[in-house]
């Protein structure tokens, strides 16, 4: 199986696995399988105001987290935190959120 695991404070909160699976999953527990609607692909306005990230070294520098525990605590590694970090990655709705959680910015939370 290809499950992945999505941790807060250290701990797993969520698995994650492909449709497919789940859906094994669900007959093998004798369980009804929800009918999948396809739902419109989210996309990103390009004139999206990304300035929270620009300053995301500096707030989790403020709440003196080091870029491991914030990236560990988020569920993505440290290598990827300092990618978003300068730039050169834009994380996902998801990621974003985390971040956001974590951080305690509020106004990421609304962006998806």
């Amino acid at each position: 199986m290809d499950i992945q695991i999505i941790s807060r404070n250290g701990e797993p909160e969520y698995a994650v696995l492909p449709w497919d699976q789940y859906q094994a999953l669900l007959k093998a527990a004798g369980q009804q399988q929800p009918t999948h609607t396809p739902s419109p692909p989210v996309h990103a306005a390009p004139d999206r105001d990304l300035r929270p990230l620009a300053d995301l070294r500096q707030l989790r520098e403020a709440k003196g987290l080091a870029i491991e525990t914030l990236a560990r605590t988020v569920g993505i590694s440290p290598s990827y935190l300092g990618l978003i970090e300068s730039g050169e990655r834009q994380p996902d709705a998801a990621i974003r959120r985390s971040l956001a959680w974590e951080l305690g910015v509020a106004g990421w939370r609304d962006e998806s």
